[in-house]
């Protein structure tokens, strides 16, 4: 065993997802630097993230897993990722936004990444919107990142990237239609913004399957570079 039963995990209630519950790729990225280790890495949330309770963090054989109360809640291991989305230009992508389909109608409004109802700073401001009038079209959302999000070094922490790269892969699919919660995310993260950098993150449905929906998504920073890029499956709440 390579962990610490010590170890802890907590988020606090600012990055919330749906509500009571934790936004899935926030806690995919925190636990991923858990695992400590190059390349892309795989999440599995096998139960809705708690808030403001410390997560126990253990790794064995690989595979770092988080539990409270004695449930596993995620696990993390090294996985495997296709090529990231072709960039879109920001006026692009800006323009895109008109069209969040989650502005009208959102199940979970105050989600710390997409959220309508979050005040200015206080969460990504992410407003994935439909890049052209076809339903195949990827969706894509400007992101400039808050002072508030800074670390001691003026960039972002890896796991807000994982984060940023969470809902635009949800709403490349109708999340209005059909509500879902991230169950998997591999992501791998290559760069971290500063603050206020001018990024874009596109975002694209791979398929589907039954009550899973797979995407992929990439963010980009002003220069057009990777920051990061992920493929995730979605899981429909009915």
């Amino acid at each position: 065993m390579t962990g610490s039963p010590d170890a802890r995990l907590l988020v606090p209630s600012r990055f919330n997802g749906p509500p009571g519950s934790a936004n899935g790729g926030y806690v995919a990225g925190l636990l991923a630097a858990h695992l400590g280790t190059e390349g892309p890495v795989r999440v599995t949330l096998r139960e809705p993230p708690p808030l403001e309770v410390p997560m126990v963090v253990l790794t064995e054989n690989g595979v770092t897993t988080a539990s409270f109360g004695g449930a596993v809640i995620a696990t993390a291991e090294p996985g495997e990722l296709g090529d990231p989305e072709d960039p879109v230009p920001f006026d692009v992508a800006a323009q895109a936004e008109s069209r969040y389909a989650g502005l009208g109608a959102h199940p979970f409004p105050g989600c710390f990444v997409c959220g309508p109802d979050r005040p200015a700073g206080d969460g990504l401001g992410l407003r994935p919107g439909r890049v052209g009038e076809d339903p195949a079209d990827p969706v894509a959302t400007t992101w400039v990142p808050h002072p508030s999000l800074a670390g001691p070094d003026g960039s972002v922490p890896p796991e807000l990237v994982w984060a940023a790269l969470d809902c635009p892969g949800g709403w490349s699919s109708d999340l209005v239609a059909r509500p879902m919660v991230l169950g998997r995310m591999t992501a791998a993260v290559q760069a971290r913004p500063a603050v206020g950098e001018r990024c874009v993150v596109v975002g694209r449905v791979l398929g589907t399957d039954g009550r899973k929906t797979f995407t992929a998504s990439t963010a980009y920073d002003s220069d057009r570079r990777v920051l990061g890029h992920a493929e995730s499956t979605w899981i429909a709440l009915r």
